[in-house]
């Protein structure tokens, strides 16, 4: 590395080591004084190289650990459009998606404001269990405004697309531009519970809101999935090529 490595060369370092499997899950991830004595640098910097990989999902804390590498989990949006761009299908290897509700529903304080739309309008919904291998992995639920439904009524039947904000942005002749991650935990609910197979009595989750916004600024997609966990995050992702 040169000198005066920046935080992003640092992640980029060990995002390649993770992603070609020098790094595997479940490694314990070299100290933060460590990462400052190879790379030159400030521990505020090399903090900043290991929030960056944490956010992305490719880390995690370990109590008396320190940060090593995550286990296999959904992907990101960004690689998931990745993949439907190359491959045609968003979900990764071994995942399947379960339509469990279709339907129109008034939007909530939620969704509302994200989709630009008053509490109550009418807006179509698409509720799905993902899982992986056999194991249930996130609930979600995709909220579209009309005009995307106009275009794809496709997403009004109960058949996974397999990319259906893809395909409406297609439709819709705009490309994806970015998505808006906000994450946050909360207490789960009895169906998620049930779907999800949490059997303890006040289980934490982690509640995901992503609100996907086309090249016009328009919204084609507000998505909230509840998956295991608990972590309070926010940040956008570009999505262009």
């Amino acid at each position: 590395m040169p000198e005066n490595t920046g935080y992003a060369e640092i992640a980029a370092h060990y995002r390649q080591q993770i992603q070609d499997g020098t790094l595997r899950p479940g490694d314990t991830m070299p100290s933060l004084r460590q990462v400052c004595e190879r790379f030159g640098v400030a521990q505020t910097t090399a903090n900043r190289a290991y929030r960056a990989l944490k956010m992305e999902g490719l880390t995690l804390a370990k109590s008396g650990v320190g940060t090593v590498v995550a286990g296999p989990i959904s992907n990101n949006i960004a690689s998931r459009v990745s993949m439907h761009a190359a491959t045609g299908k968003a979900l990764g290897g071994g995942e399947t998606s379960q339509i469990l509700e279709i339907g129109t529903t008034g939007a909530d304080e939620l969704v509302a404001p994200r989709l630009d739309v008053a509490p109550g309008t009418p807006v179509h919904v698409r509720r799905r269990l993902v899982s992986r291998g056999g194991v249930p992995v996130h609930l979600s639920s995709s909220y579209y405004p009309a005009y995307v439904i106009a275009v794809t009524p496709e997403l009004t039947e109960p058949v996974s697309t397999g990319g259906s904000r893809e395909l409406a942005a297609e439709r819709l002749g705009v490309a994806q531009d970015h998505v808006l991650e906000e994450v946050t935990s909360r207490f789960a609910l009895e169906s998620e519970k049930a779907a999800l197979g949490l059997t303890a009595g006040d289980v934490i989750v982690t509640q995901v809101v992503r609100t996907v916004i086309l090249e016009d600024g328009r919204v084609v997609e507000v998505a909230v999935k509840v998956t295991g966990g608990s972590t309070i995050l926010r940040w956008s992702t570009s999505l262009r090529a």
